[in-house]
């Protein structure tokens, strides 16, 4: 009798440690971690649309002077503040380092505010040794204060389950160019290199086909990057903040299977938006019994 095939990807409205939870040991190939950022206060986005509008209408002048309306389409926004930060992360790097396999990794993606508190935590959960990288996404967007450095990075913090034996794609990952390509010569600068620790993309265009209106959306290019890197092609790749989704697109884009959970139903919605049509991507509300993604 033939075994029923696994779906592509699951999507559970539900706790993201619950989710986890149901998983069994060692089943994961990568962990991918976009929580909150305990900024304090409430975030909210507005979801826009421009349309051409005639000459002298609309409220927005582009390029060649042509004008555009605008037209709003709605707000979605999350208290982001926690009294105890890392009590509330705490579960969920425990769950990674149970679920991810010797060859697993994870990937925690957060600021400034907690990222140097949650280095700590990481290695006692994952051990110091576990530790890998941190990688700095810079982009050049939003605000800018007069009595600070305007921040524009966030920190990625790259833990191995075990060093050595995790998988990291070194041949699968996209390749940019030198930044001063007459020293590298012809030869190496036609191939590009490989990424360092710092990379530098920009965030989702408020205004581009990418944007889906979730306040805390991610590039899919920075996912693709890490899903590429450190994942083997049909391998598990789980996501227990989700939020957009960016990490279960970039999946299926490379060939991996993936299982994303977010408790909000705002990000539930979006998820649905992103995935819609999708073969074999299931939508879970709430969180079966025997919801285990193997």
């Amino acid at each position: 009798m033939t075994a029923p095939a696994l779906p592509r990807g699951v999507v559970h409205c539900a706790d993201g440690v619950g989710v986890a939870r149901s998983l069994a040991d060692e089943s994961v190939d990568l962990v991918y971690l976009d929580p909150p950022f305990n900024t304090g206060r409430r975030q909210r986005r507005e979801r826009l649309r421009t349309t051409r509008a005639a000459p002298g209408a609309g409220d927005r002048t582009g390029f060649g002077g042509r004008r555009y309306e605008t037209v709003r389409l709605g707000a979605r926004s999350f208290d982001d503040a926690f009294d105890d930060y890392l009590a509330f992360l705490e579960p969920f790097l425990t769950e990674a380092w149970r679920l991810l396999k010797p060859s697993g990794s994870l990937y925690l993606h957060l600021d400034y505010r907690e990222v140097h508190y949650a280095k700590l935590l990481l290695d006692g959960v994952f051990g110091r040794e576990c530790f890998l990288n941190e990688i700095v996404w810079a982009y050049d967007y939003g605000g800018r204060p007069r009595d600070r450095w305007p921040a524009k990075h966030d920190t990625i913090l790259f833990y191995a389950k075990e060093p050595g034996r995790h998988l990291f794609n070194a041949d699968e990952v996209e390749r940019i160019p030198y930044m001063a390509p007459g020293l590298a010569g012809p030869e190496k600068a036609a191939r590009g290199k490989l990424p360092t620790d710092t990379w530098w993309h920009t965030i989702v265009s408020p205004t581009g086909k990418e944007k889906l209106g979730y306040p805390t959306q991610k590039p899919l290019g920075v996912l693709r990057r890490i899903v590429a890197a450190s994942s083997p092609r049909g391998g598990l790749v789980a996501d227990f903040t989700a939020g957009s989704g960016t990490t279960g697109a970039a999946a299926l884009a490379l060939g991996r299977r993936f299982v994303l959970a977010d408790h909000s139903e705002e990000a539930f919605a979006a998820m649905q938006t992103r995935f819609a049509g999708e073969p074999g991507v299931e939508f879970r509300e709430p969180l079966p019994v025997n919801g285990a993604l193997t």
